[in-house]
């Protein structure tokens, strides 16, 4: 076996493109979940707090 071979090149850019996409989908996913913790609290932030029971 040829340590050029098409058929191994082409199988090691597949798993170099698997390894990007998964490595970006990563990242955005991370991204996504840092966005949606800074959406929920500047929510609980900008609500009124709920008046205090006074007897």
């Amino acid at each position: 076996m040829n340590p050029k071979d098409p058929i191994k090149k082409a199988a090691a850019a597949a798993q170099s493109r698997e390894d990007r996409l998964k490595s970006a989908l990563k990242a955005n996913l991370a991204r996504r979940k840092a966005q949606a913790r800074a959406r929920s609290g500047d929510e609980a932030a900008d609500r009124p707090e709920a008046p205090e029971d006074k007897d």
